[in-house]
């Protein structure tokens, strides 16, 4: 069985390996004391607008749009090898190709369910990198992991909507070159159909009525390369009906719609983490001695890289089966797989990096190395895009339906 990839998946794969190698690893560092000279720490550091120029030139951009008008136009299969690579170095390298959350997800909502001028309005400076965005559902107040239970209102008034709400955890919203909000709320709160009841608007950020609040951490990290994570006040916030994406009620769909992709790009990017995490694992354990002899002939030791090796080989297998089904027969047709990766990729992922801090020692919960955010990462991504517990109960019902 031939597991190659494709002629263009592995020039694209060329190409993004050298740019981490000679561009991205090496700004880490930079970008970290860019940020702190920077008047707000939501300032975007120079390193980072260089690095999007030298992506752009280098072909290395817009590589998740599988629309070929819009995007690079590559399947799920051939970018999921890609995704693995940013996944590396998930603060900067995302961003660099334009291909970080919440935009991606954003960008696939716009290419598919916006008209003409919404699409002219906001879909080009996005695909161009010139501004950034964010996807408003969560809400504090009631359980999101069940989206019927959003409770924002989006209200006809003539030839207008009124929103009404309070949202938090809008990743990108603190980022100053958000312009635009993806808000989903309630257009027919009473309808019989629970899945009808939502719309997605489009709110511009400098909309009256539309306060972020504060930004909101994530275990104690702010996240600034990712724009942040921001509660979000809509106060009467009024916007033209031709704002509306797509119909009344279409809302609940076009949001299963989005988070497909971008649960499996997820899954990608934590596959490039967990490698990060066992590259890193390896260069400690040949680099520190104790009791006597190096890290790396301890037994333990051994033992935890021989199992992050085992399990990273497994999941990529699975997550390239489901890039495959996708392609193929289309996110409803690989239901079970995108639930299988997203249950299955983070936990372990979680388990790797955390065995990778506990080799690195005090090191590995410091800013010294990636690790610590790292595992905020992977660990957040157990509860993002729907928390396991949702897909598990999804799953096993698939599965039991089988023998009723």
């Amino acid at each position: 069985m031939d597991f190659a990839y494709d002629a263009r998946t592995e020039e694209l794969r060329a190409k993004l390996l050298a740019f981490m190698d000679e561009y991205v690893y090496p700004a880490e560092q930079v970008a970290h004391e860019q940020r702190a000279r920077l008047a707000s720490p939501w300032d975007t550091p120079q390193v980072v607008e260089d690095l999007k120029a030298e992506a752009r030139r280098r072909g290395l951009w817009n590589l998740f749009l599988p629309d070929a008008e819009h995007g690079a136009g590559l399947t799920n299969l051939q970018y999921a090898p890609l995704a693995e690579i940013t996944g590396r170095s998930p603060q900067l390298a995302p961003t660099a190709t334009n291909g970080a959350a919440p935009d991606t997800g954003n960008m696939e909502v716009l290419a598919q369910f916006a008209d003409e001028a919404q699409q002219k309005q906001w879909l080009q400076p996005l695909l161009a990198g010139e501004i950034r965005s964010a996807f408003a559902m969560t809400e504090p107040d009631v359980a999101s992991s069940d989206a019927t239970n959003i409770t924002t209102h989006i209200e006809r008034d003539g030839d207008e909507y009124v929103v009404t709400g309070r949202k938090w955890y809008i990743s990108g919203a603190m980022n100053p070159d958000c312009r635009i909000f993806i808000v989903m709320g309630k257009t027919d709160p009473d309808g019989e159909d629970i899945r009808r009841q939502q719309s997605m608007v489009l709110v511009p950020r400098d909309t009256p009525g539309v306060t972020v609040n504060r930004a909101m951490q994530v275990f104690g990290y702010e996240d600034h390369y990712h724009g942040g994570h921001a509660e979000v006040t809509f106060d009467h916030a009024r916007v033209p009906v031709t704002n509306l994406i797509g119909e009344e009620g279409g809302g609940f769909a076009i949001a299963q719609a989005r988070l497909g992709p971008g649960r499996i790009h997820h899954c990608m990017r934590l596959i490039g983490m967990a490698e990060r995490a066992i590259e890193l694992m390896c260069r400690r354990a040949v680099s520190r001695e104790a009791f006597g002899k190096a890290l790396a002939q301890q037994g333990v030791v051994h033992n935890w890289i021989a199992d992050a090796r085992v399990t990273v080989e497994q999941l990529r297998l699975l997550v390239l089966k489901t890039a495959w089904l996708m392609d193929t027969v289309g996110n409803r047709g690989a239901h079970t797989e995108i639930q299988a990766i997203k249950i299955a990729t983070p936990r372990a992922v979680v388990d790797i990096i955390d065995r990778a801090i506990q080799l690195h020692g005090a090191g590995g919960v410091s800013q010294d190395f990636p690790l610590a955010e790292l595992y905020a990462g992977a660990r957040t991504l157990m509860i993002a895009d729907g928390p396991d517990e949702v897909h598990q109960r999804s799953l096993a019902r698939r599965e039991i339906k089988k023998y009723l």
